[in-house]
């Protein structure tokens, strides 16, 4: 048996080798797909190439190219009001983990202070600090002072900041703010009295600012108390079905407290299946294999994103997968499948019953779904995500959504970037009862496999490329958890084993166009660095999660290659433009 579960990673700063290896296809440029000026997305040379596209419909893709941007940046939801720039850039130092955090100077911290005071007193009237960053860079100051290491506790420089502004704040900040600035009246001595004092107003208001004080001094919460936070205060703002019914100071802090304490289980777990009822029961696909992509919601800034790419191929041969995520979403802005489809003129406010439908096609098989609809009340705090800086325990747990269900084996894959999160992305998986579940230190933190070799320079911790998960055992040697049986890994895959050529990964920085001018090339059987990482991605799916046909790892890469050769894989994906349209 050629697998790669008989080689397990054998550190964190080497990568491992992967049993067996197959020579590299013979190289044919046909033609590479060119996007004109005129909008044309078509394969010089190649008429087949060119009649499928045709067949799916290419006035909506210059229709598309007309009237969508091009930059990832410019999909940011019109109206959302801008953070300020210098209290975000300190959010950005302070609002991080015990280790993480760098403390500020003392020019550094009276510059942001004396932005905040003249926020609060109606001077910045162009760039005014916003309630969110208020809660968020106040929460990070209070929960470094209660229990951060001495390391990343206030510098001498912040101490003398903040003795000279805070008097002076504290007759124009609200009484939230100045109640997460001190929230037991430790921290201010005389002028910190708002805290011990302070309840909030209304019902959820006075249960988060419970939750809010053991986050603010280190503590974790248990399940149902974030359920009952969340179910709360959401949806929220602008986005949301009404008006907020909690401050957003509050929010903010006690999103970024959470982050910072490092989330325990019981508290992702709880993020992660809040609103699981939020729109009833999820429809059932009628398909034998259904994949759920967790890609980080905030897209790609520097690489080229596969996923989409990976879709298509693996439905050609009966992997059906569901991609979820949003168009746009902070601290990153990047590029995402929702980016890409609507660029190409696809429908991507589809219901999870219209996505069930487009999985179940034998002409898709594939389907994508923005969280606005699958999920209104998570959607309805990307304005106020943007704010806080830093990612919330909700950037881990919404990789791990389950917006439809299948008849036959369901698997999970979500990328992971930061030393910690791998275990619980594996436990959240776990918790939805997955046949296989798998996380993949992708580049950017993102699915992608690489195919360009590890430098012997790289820098120590879990290299890029290393993947764990769980399955469904193919033989006795397995361990149970929750009375569930399944066969645990943990690989280094190394491409250069498998035969493939170590290639710099190409470069889009933000450039949706470009992204997809590499994906659709490579789908058009154009050989390169993106067709290669579309065949490993592929095929690495297909084998680490015990997929039918793919036990044999030259197997599965054969039929990724032939999928995208044949022309099937470019064919659905210009279906979907087309078909994602008819079920709406």
């Amino acid at each position: 048996m050629n697998s790669l579960l008989l080689r397990p990673l054998p550190s964190a700063t080497t990568s491992g080798s992967l049993v067996g290896r197959v020579s590299p296809a013979p190289l044919r440029r046909p033609g590479a797909v060119a996007w004109p000026r005129d909008g044309r997305c078509r394969r010089a040379g190649v008429a087949a190439a060119g009649a499928w596209m045709e067949e799916a419909g290419t006035a909506v893709l210059e229709e598309a190219a007309r009237r969508n941007p091009a930059l990832s940046e410019t999909y940011r939801p019109a109206g959302l009001p801008r953070p300020n720039g210098t209290v975000l850039e300190a959010q950005g130092r302070v609002c991080t983990g015990p280790e993480q955090t760098r403390p500020l100077g003392e020019e550094q911290a009276m510059r942001v202070l004396d932005t905040i005071l003249r926020s609060a007193t109606g001077e910045l009237k162009d760039e005014p600090v916003s309630s969110a960053q208020l809660g968020a860079f106040f929460a990070g100051m209070t929960i470094r002072a209660n229990c951060f290491p001495e390391a990343t506790q206030w510098s001498e420089g912040e101490r003398r900041a903040m003795s000279l502004f805070w008097p002076r704040l504290v007759h124009v900040l609200p009484p939230e703010v100045k109640f997460i600035a001190d929230p037991e009246g430790t921290i201010m001595g005389a002028n910190g009295l708002t805290g011990p004092r302070y309840i909030g107003q209304g019902t959820a208001e006075m249960r988060l600012v419970g939750a809010l004080r053991e986050v603010l001094a280190g503590g974790h919460l248990g399940y149902e108390e974030i359920q009952c936070v969340l179910k709360d205060v959401l949806p929220f703002g602008s986005m949301g079905a009404s008006s907020p019914s909690v401050s957003e100071a509050l929010l903010a802090a006690f999103l970024i407290g959470q982050r910072m304490n490092r989330e325990t289980d019981r508290e992702l777990k709880g993020y992660c299946l809040a609103f699981d009822d939020e729109l009833g029961p999820p429809p059932i696909a009628d398909v034998n294999s259904l994949t759920h992509y967790g890609e980080p919601y905030d897209g790609n800034t520097r690489f080229f994103r596969s996923t989409l790419f990976v879709a298509a191929v693996r439905a050609c041969y009966g992997e059906a997968c569901l991609l979820h995520g949003v168009e746009w979403m902070p601290p990153k802005g990047g590029i995402t499948e929702g980016q890409m489809l609507k660029f190409m003129g696809a429908n991507t406010h589809l219901s999870p019953t219209q996505a069930k439908t487009l999985l179940e096609d034998k002409d898709t098989g594939f389907a994508y779904l923005n969280l606005q609809e699958a999920c209104p009340p998570l959607y309805s705090i990307i304005g106020l995500r943007e704010h806080i800086k830093k990612r919330p325990p909700l950037a881990t747990s919404e990789k791990v959504q389950q917006f439809v269900r299948a008849r036959g084996r369901e698997s999970m894959v979500a990328g992971f970037y930061h030393v910690g999160y791998e275990d619980p992305l594996l436990m959240l998986m776990r918790r939805r009862t997955v046949h296989a579940g798998l996380v993949v230190k992708g580049e950017e933190g993102a699915l992608s496999l690489t195919t360009k070799e590890r430098s012997a320079h790289a820098s120590k911790g879990i290299p890029v490329n290393h993947c764990s998960g769980f399955r469904t055992p193919s033989s006795a040697n397995f361990s149970e958890t929750d009375g569930i049986s399944r066969e645990s890994f943990r690989v280094a895959v190394n491409a250069q084993e498998l035969g493939f050529k170590s290639t710099e990964t190409p470069r889009t920085d933000k450039s949706v166009l470009k992204n997809l001018e590499l994906g659709l090339s490579a789908l058009g059987g154009d050989k390169g660095p993106a067709y290669d990482r579309i065949v490993l991605n592929a095929a690495m799916a297909d084998h680490l999660l015990g997929c039918s046909g793919a036990q044999d790892i030259n197997s599965a890469l054969d039929r990724a290659r032939e999928a995208i050769d044949s022309g099937n894989a470019l064919r659905r994906l210009m279906n979907y433009i087309k078909i994602s349209h008819k079920v709406s």
